[in-house]
């Protein structure tokens, strides 16, 4: 099985979640949401093997969650899944899916929960923190 990360090129989180991939020598099939957008199938699939709830997977932080009546708490699941489909930025990201799970990965060391090979050494994040193989940020 090869990994999956969806992916937003312009987000860090994102960018550092890839380049752990790569480091641990796998060149995952990149999947650039806001491009393809989502299905209810797909997202369904996704928050059930990373064990999350729609709620938990919205992106409030530069995202239209709150002018959208997103992140009031009376807003039902159903709602939100329905507005991410309609607009894909409402899901946080990256969402990594490998043999050994699925992870929404921020912090971004989240990743090294689920890959099929350790990071060899250590991994410098775009601002300077240091993750080493067993995912402790310095």
């Amino acid at each position: 099985m090869s990994i999956v990360i969806h992916h937003n090129p312009d987000c860090g989180t994102s960018r550092n979640v890839l380049e752990m991939i790569r480091a641990s020598g796998e060149e995952p099939v990149v999947i650039e949401y806001l491009k393809t957008g989502w299905t209810r199938p797909q997202l369904l699939a996704l928050f059930a093997g990373a064990g999350l709830t729609p709620r938990e997977a919205l992106r409030v932080s530069k995202s239209p969650a709150e002018e959208l009546g997103l992140t009031d708490p009376s807003v039902d699941d159903e709602t939100i899944l329905a507005a991410m489909l309609e607009h894909p930025v409402l899901v946080n990201r990256p969402i990594v899916v490998t043999e050994k799970g699925i992870r929404l990965c921020r912090p971004s060391e989240t990743v090294l929960e689920i890959l099929p090979a350790p990071l060899a050494g250590t991994f410098v994040k775009e601002d300077g923190e240091v993750v080493t193989a067993t995912g402790g940020g310095s």
